[in-house]
């Protein structure tokens, strides 16, 4: 049960200036963090003619960090205040990211060098989601948080939209790299908009001295034992597993055999935009309707049978792209669904002064299995072929739903709303 009560009704969330000027500053980031998303595999593909096992290294780089953040930032995060850390994170992407132009002017752009700022810029991102995660609740309240989760969810798909789109342009116009310091100056402009937030945080309590693992176990432990969250994170394990395949070999899949252009791709991710758009005012509908542990359920088992449209598509481009883009609209559908859901029952059934430990536990398990699927699907990419390792990574992603939809603690979830009553 969680350590604070539900908040009494307050105003709507879009007359709260704190929340309007954190919705603001993650939809700045948000949208040019699709660049970046794209922007260095594609600047790997495009410019240094990486293979599908060098992918699987990339996406590794980029998500492996979340194994070794995720298990030590918990308890940092957690004693801390958390708007800080959101900053600090914001311009350590902007210092990064600024250096992958610089290197390309001065031609000295290498495959190291985007794999050392794939692996840092994936650090820093981990620590701002839970820093985050964890700020949330406090700003708005727990009563409010599917609200909040769900608008942050919608800006986020609109960045999903116009994004992809853009950076699908900049990078025929500008080159990937180049178009890479537009996300730089994105970053800035969050940090900016986060440091005039008014609202001031409370420090958080110091804890009692305890061992150096506690910070490392203690974040697993508390999900672990709460079980209408313990399918989530044996769901967020199973998922970075099978989505390392999916960030190893779906640009390359896209670019390579089916001949998109990086315009068509950028147009194709947009879509799925346009899907996650739809899913973030679903969610609580869905909710209403099924109740919130069946609709998380749905939501889950909904994205992997999407997800074999993507190996599917035909080796022509537009009727390929046609493939992709039904694939990216109904699956970032259920997907943001899924999220907004999940993360509102973590914030609400968790105790608060643990949430940064639960997200660090929740990013190490997906992580860590995601860079294990990265290198191991790059490898059997390179080995056996972009497409057929993606029918067997579609199939896994159903693992990890298949196994929550047996939960019944979850099941048993109706209203995120009551479960602090």
């Amino acid at each position: 049960m969680p350590s604070s009560p539900v908040s009494p009704a307050r105003a709507p969330l879009w007359r709260d200036p704190d929340f309007a000027r954190l919705w603001a500053a993650q939809g700045v980031s948000s949208f040019g963090a699709r660049i970046t998303r794209e922007g260095l595999p594609m600047a790997a593909i495009l410019v240094l003619g990486a293979s599908p096992a060098v992918m699987g290294i990339m996406a590794a780089m980029a998500y492996g960090p979340a194994l070794v953040v995720g298990l030590a930032g918990g308890g940092f995060v957690d004693r801390r205040r958390r708007r800080p850390i959101l900053i600090a994170a914001d311009l350590l992407r902007v210092a990064v990211l600024i250096t992958v132009p610089i290197a390309a002017w001065l031609h000295l752009l290498a495959l190291p060098h985007l794999l050392l700022a794939a692996a840092l810029v994936g650090s820093a991102s981990v620590i701002f989601d839970m820093a985050d995660h964890a700020y949330l609740p406090g700003l708005i309240g727990q009563d409010r948080l599917v609200d909040g989760n769900a608008r942050l969810a919608a800006t986020e798909s609109v960045a999903e939209m116009g994004g992809p789109a853009l950076a699908g342009f900049l990078f025929q116009w500008l080159t990937a790299p180049f178009a890479i310091a537009v996300n730089a100056v994105t970053y800035l402009v969050s940090a900016v908009i986060l440091a005039t937030i008014r609202q001031p945080e409370t420090a958080p309590e110091p804890p009692a001295p305890e061992h150096w693992t506690s910070d490392i176990t203690q974040g697993f432990r508390t999900a672990w034992r709460e079980p209408r969250i313990r399918p989530l994170l044996i769901l967020a394990a199973s998922n970075g597993l099978f989505g390392g395949g999916f960030s190893a070999l779906y640009l390359i899949f896209s670019l390579k055999v089916l001949g998109l252009t990086p315009a068509m791709m950028g147009l194709t991710v947009a879509v799925g935009g346009v899907g996650a758009l739809f899913g973030a005012g679903l969610a609580a509908p869905l909710a209403r309707r099924l109740g919130a542990g069946r609709a998380i359920v749905a939501a889950g088992l909904g994205f992997p049978i999407i997800a074999l449209l993507i190996p599917l598509a035909p080796a022509n481009p537009f009727l390929g792209m046609a493939f992709l883009m039904v694939s990216q609209l109904f699956g970032d559908a259920c997907g943001v669904t899924y999220q907004v859901l999940a993360s509102s029952l973590r914030q609400t059934v968790l105790p608060q002064e643990k949430l940064g430990r639960v997200a660090g536990a929740f990013q190490a398990a997906a992580g860590g299995t995601m860079l294990v699927g990265a290198l191991a699907f790059g490898a059997l990419g390179q080995a056996f072929g972009a497409r057929e390792t993606l029918y067997i990574v579609a199939g896994g992603l159903a693992v990890g739903p298949l196994l929550a939809a047996l939960s019944p603690a979850l099941r048993a979830v109706k209203e995120i709303a009551l479960e602090t009553a």
